[in-house]
């Protein structure tokens, strides 16, 4: 019974979110700063975008319209992850630091190769939080793509009582995204060199996000869990 549960949820749950999200996260008012910085990334061909996983649920409607490739977690509960990204248009990879990591690695590389920009959430599916995890930089060294940091926040939102505290911006709400200052990594870079890049790139991400939050007035979206920000 199980089993049948999670088949048929597995069919409806991506076409349900993917229509929900049209609907409820299009009657959001966006303002994007940073655009320079988006078009100058592009002209290199691919990119890869890390975002903090708070922003989830935002960031699937918003990187659609440019299309590429998603790392999405080889758990049980990633199938839903990757089927709902399919549905908006995105390919998914499924690989993690403990399953399928170096198979997903080598997808990602084939697919960044033919010029596809990547979508990587940069805290990974367990966090911590907005700490920077190294698989970025080292798929940027590999490839030459130019990492191109993005956060968000909202006017009105509420947050889920996840490790992240996941944002979920109210109908109607602004939102402010933000594309930070293109980081180029240099190629074959060694155990240091990664650590140097993936803290440079932490920092970056840390400060643009410290930016769009402050834009409500905010120093980040950490309220209550399950709380509603005002």
């Amino acid at each position: 019974m199980k089993d049948l549960s999670y088949k048929i949820s597995l069919a409806l749950f991506p076409t349900v979110y993917y229509l929900w999200s049209r609907f409820w996260l299009s009657s959001c008012r966006l303002t994007v700063h940073g655009l320079e910085h988006l078009e100058d990334a592009r002209k290199k061909g691919g990119i890869i975008a890390p975002f903090w996983h708070y922003s989830i649920i935002y960031l699937f409607h918003h990187l659609c319209r440019y299309g590429g490739v998603v790392l999405v977690s080889a758990s049980r509960d990633g199938e839903y992850v990757a089927r709902t990204a399919e549905r908006f248009g995105l390919e998914a990879v499924r690989g993690s630091s403990n399953r399928q990591g170096a198979q997903a690695l080598k997808k990602l590389l084939r697919a960044m190769k033919t010029g596809k920009h990547l979508g990587i959430v940069a805290d990974g599916s367990q966090g911590p939080a907005r700490v920077f995890q190294p698989g970025a930089v080292y798929l940027a060294s590999k490839t030459g793509a130019p990492i191109l940091p993005m956060a968000w926040a909202a006017s009105r939102y509420i947050t889920f009582k996840s490790w992240d505290l996941t944002v979920l911006p109210m109908l109607f709400s602004r939102i402010v995204l933000r594309y930070g200052e293109p980081l180029y990594v240099p190629p074959d870079l060694d155990s240091a060199g990664i650590e140097e890049y993936r803290f440079r790139a932490e920092q970056e991400m840390n400060r643009i996000y410290a930016q769009v939050w402050a834009e409500f007035g905010k120093k980040d979206h950490d309220g209550k869990a399950g709380g509603t920000g005002k």
